[in-house]
């Protein structure tokens, strides 16, 4: 099936002609520009194989309630269609149900909004039973707000049940129905990943293995930059949502210290609610961690938006979890290898730039390895930086605190002597240091900065 991509470009949505002016300046401004949503929407359309017979953008001055574009380019996009032999429309748009039906009908042609395309690539890429339920509670959520009375078979009546018979439910109502149950199941289904999860958290805050979540607009380098730094084989490919279902390695840091490094799904511009909503589970990953790597494509020309795309993401789950004290995020500038040495000096004054506001970032090269010494450098010292470095002297009896020191610290060196006594470094968290004490002073024992 032959696809053409729609990018309806709205005054309220460009970008403000003031280069001084910030695209969130604007209410309703896009923070991209038409050509990169038409390139994006042309990459979704790819990620599930379709045919494009032509793509484009689309001037619209003023939105229309009946079929978002106006009449006059409704038949000139008619005629397109039939030339080009096109069976599929993707109009990278929210369209309303009517809208929806209205274009089919004129078009002759299945018609897909942005959210349905996207739905469509989450169905393909999830793999487990979590991304599965997933994703098929985000396409019932989105169906549901489809079943208006535009389709005969929706307007039928069914015979009514039980001994006093009645008029029945229309078909709508029975589909709604079946719809919402299937919704309140997967739900619970949900709830059952969510608490298992925090079990799993709950399970390795015993341990000093800290959680850093990789996050980043979708085709930043995401999986590539884990599977590096873990030496895992997660897919990484050069296309949106490569994949969709979290994962997990371990990882030590220069100073010792052992980390879990979280991958999670990529984000995008007009990520649907609903999506969003649905993805709950996974994205919890992020708020419980102790340092967040936002993973951004300097080389893209879009990279300043997608940046704001993402980080709206993040307040939104951060003020709807009602944490206040987020962790901290360091960005990586991925894939500098692809920046020609004439843009540097312009990057690097930007960097300089964004080191005023927070953290400065880390030139990274994902695939060629580049700045990942540094970065790794940063995260330990965004861990180590409350740690409080001990040594203790521990005799042969003290099996069980030694366990405990192995399990809940970063042995930096270990040196016994010829009466059996172990001298142990550690760095000790913040958060147990003081159990370590009470520990030491049970045994008898004391401790040395």
């Amino acid at each position: 099936m032959r696809a053409l991509i729609l990018v309806p470009d709205l005054p309220h949505r460009r970008r403000p002609e003031d280069p001084n002016s910030a695209p969130e300046d604007q209410p309703g401004a896009s923070h991209h520009s038409a050509d990169d949503r038409l390139a994006e929407a042309t990459g979704l359309a790819e990620a599930i194989d379709l045919p494009i017979a032509d793509s484009r953008i689309v001037p619209l001055p003023k939105p229309r309630p009946a079929t978002l574009f106006g009449t006059g380019k409704v038949e000139e996009i008619t005629a397109d269609i039939r030339d080009l032999d096109v069976g599929l429309v993707v109009v990278d748009h929210a369209l309303t149900p009517i809208q929806q039906r209205n274009l089919e009908r004129a078009w002759d042609a299945k018609v897909l909004d942005r959210t349905g395309l996207i739905l469509e690539i989450f169905g393909r890429r999830a793999r487990t039973r979590e991304g599965r339920l997933q994703v098929e509670l985000a396409h019932l959520t989105f169906q549901r707000s489809r079943l208006v009375r535009s389709w005969t078979h929706l307007e039928r009546q069914r015979g009514g049940v039980g001994f006093l018979g009645g008029p029945g439910e229309t078909q709508i109502e029975t589909d709604r129905r079946l719809i919402q149950e299937r919704i309140e199941k997967i739900r619970a289904e949900l709830e059952k990943v969510k608490r298992t999860r925090a079990l799993h958290r709950a399970g390795r805050a015993k341990v000093p293995y800290p959680i850093v979540a990789i996050v980043g607009y979708t085709n930043a380098g995401k999986s590539t930059l884990f599977n590096h730094l873990t030496g895992a084989d997660v897919l990484s490919e050069d296309q949106v949502f490569a994949t969709l279902d979290p994962t997990m390695r371990e990882r030590e840091l220069p100073s010792g210290r052992r980390i879990i490094l979280s991958d999670t799904v990529g984000f995008i511009s007009d990520l649907p609610t609903m999506l969003v909503a649905a993805f709950r589970a996974t994205l919890e990953e992020v708020i419980a961690a102790d340092v967040i790597l936002h993973v951004r494509d300097i080389s893209h020309p879009e990279t300043e938006a997608q940046r704001r795309d993402v980080q709206d993401v993040l307040d939104s789950l951060f003020d709807e979890a009602g944490d206040a004290n987020q962790a901290p995020i360091i960005e990586v500038w991925n894939k500098i290898d692809l920046v020609t040495d004439a843009a540097r000096p312009d990057l690097e004054a930007a960097a300089e730039r964004a080191s005023r506001r927070d953290d400065p970032p880390v030139f990274a090269s994902a695939l060629t390895g580049e700045g990942l010494n540094d970065l790794l450098t940063r995260i330990d010292h965004h861990l180590t930086d409350s740690d409080v470095t001990i040594v203790v002297d521990l005799p042969p009896t003290a099996g069980r605190l030694r366990h405990w020191l192995h399990e809940n610290t970063a042995v930096i060196e270990t040196d016994e002597n010829e009466l059996g006594i172990t001298r142990l470094t550690v760095r000790v968290p913040n958060d147990r240091h003081g159990r370590l004490l009470r520990l030491l002073d049970e045994s008898g024992l004391n401790a040395r900065q």
